[in-house]
């Protein structure tokens, strides 16, 4: 067999640790586990990665950038301020209809951040994504009405919850029902502006 190059070993080692992480969670996934599922020796990992807390943080970095991936795609058919807010919720569902192994479990770096302790830097890059989002729904309100700052920005707080308990509820039953209702919600919020 002939070995693999650096750059292919870790990519199949992000890709076997995102699918065991987001299936069995991070506690629970080994790094026996993670290098027998990427076909790689284990020290392909240590020569791709310092520690397991570094895979974990590749991953959580992997995760916020295919998130925006799906949402840059929805963006590009927006027309308007209202329909990019909308592709934030779009995005949201592509997630949850992506071709899991184990079903559709909820958003993956909520997971991950509910494993980490407080404190952890994973943790960290949880609550940067999850503001960068907020960002997202702030900066498209902002166009919609761009002088009342004190109430977008109270918008993109409540629009933010609703996204994050949709997504959680759709975690829970495993589609993307609740996300489609919230972005039903949405849409009429924002014809009220």
């Amino acid at each position: 067999m002939k070995p693999l190059k650096p750059k292919a070993a870790r990519a199949r080692l992000l890709e076997a640790a995102a699918s065991l992480f987001y299936n069995d969670g991070i506690t629970a996934t080994g790094i026996d586990t993670i290098t027998a599922k990427a076909g790689v020796a284990k020290m392909s990992l240590y020569n791709n990665f310092d520690s397991k807390a570094d895979l974990v943080a590749a991953f959580i970095e992997a995760r916020h950038a295919e998130w925006l991936a799906l949402y840059d795609a929805r963006a590009q058919k927006a027309a308007t301020a209202r329909d990019m807010i909308l592709a934030v919720f779009d995005a949201y569902a592509d997630h949850a209809n992506c071709a899991y192994e184990s079903g559709f479990r909820g958003c993956g770096l909520l997971n991950a951040a509910a494993e980490l302790p407080a404190g952890d830097a994973g943790r960290d890059a949880v609550r940067r994504h999850k503001e960068h989002v907020e960002g997202l729904l702030l900066e498209h309100l902002r166009a919609i009405s761009p002088g009342n700052i004190e109430s977008v920005t109270e918008k993109a707080s409540h629009l933010s919850y609703l996204l994050e308990g949709a997504m959680s509820r759709a975690g829970l039953e495993g589609n993307d029902a609740r996300v489609q209702q919230a972005r039903r919600i949405a849409a009429s919020l924002l014809e009220a502006m």
